[in-house]
């Protein structure tokens, strides 16, 4: 499905956000699926004219069963400082899970060192520091509960591959529809119920703060969560 002017959650003159439905690769990958930098880049040749084609940088990815705001962007030099910011862990990234088991505390920080195996796609948890582990953060906290499912915002602190879903799994609350990361059953849709909500930065070039902000999907479950 082509990225239309509803998908833009932010765009100037530097940048670019879309709204990434559950299911679209960032960057291309093995499957052959049309990823979704080539999607925007279409459209941002359609919208300017820009018979030649137009730059566009990924700043960062969201696995693909992932839906939420991913930023794009659309020169060489805002895409090299907002590769900077990143690595300086100066953006603020907020996600919603859903859960089925209610978590132990109502808030809490998770520390693991993780490892991960490129060939399985599958990353593994430790307690402490082994060889070849990255350490990884999160801090949640429970902000609802709706029929038996419980929402967690999650605050990551670290950007590692899968962290998310293999840290709450730890915790014991596997997220739903995630059956890589220990919930019974996949999803029928090729999605888990985890949400990029919103990214705060100061821009990389007007140096003012940026608050990017992504509704929930519509699928017949995640609006249920709009009102917490």
């Amino acid at each position: 499905m082509p990225v239309t002017d509803k998908d833009i959650l932010y765009e100037d003159n530097h940048l670019i956000a879309v709204l990434k439905r559950a299911g679209d690769i960032v960057q291309i990958d093995e499957t052959g699926d049309e990823p979704l930098d080539e999607q925007v880049k279409k459209y941002i040749a359609t919208k300017y004219n820009k018979p030649g084609g137009a730059f566009l940088g990924v700043v960062h990815r969201l696995d693909r069963p992932v839906s939420g705001v991913i930023l794009f962007a659309k020169t060489s030099k805002s895409l090299e400082r907002m590769n900077q910011i990143f690595k300086n862990r100066e953006v603020k990234k907020t996600y919603w899970a859903v859960v089925r088991r209610k978590p132990a505390k109502p808030f809490g920080t998770l520390v693991h060192w993780l490892i991960k195996n490129p060939q399985k796609n599958v990353v593994t948890p430790y307690d402490k520091e082994v060889p070849g582990s990255q350490r990884c953060e999160l801090s949640y906290r429970l902000i609802g509960e709706l029929d038996g499912y419980y929402l967690i915002e999650v605050d990551p602190l670290t950007g590692r591959s899968h962290q998310i879903r293999v840290q709450l799994s730890t915790m014991g609350c596997p997220i739903v529809g995630d059956n890589k990361y220990g919930y019974p059953r996949g999803s029928r849709k090729g999605s888990i119920c985890l949400h990029a909500r919103r990214l705060e930065f100061i821009h990389p070039v007007k140096k003012e703060p940026v608050s990017i902000f992504a509704r929930l999907p519509k699928d017949g479950f995640w609006e249920k969560f709009e009102g917490f």
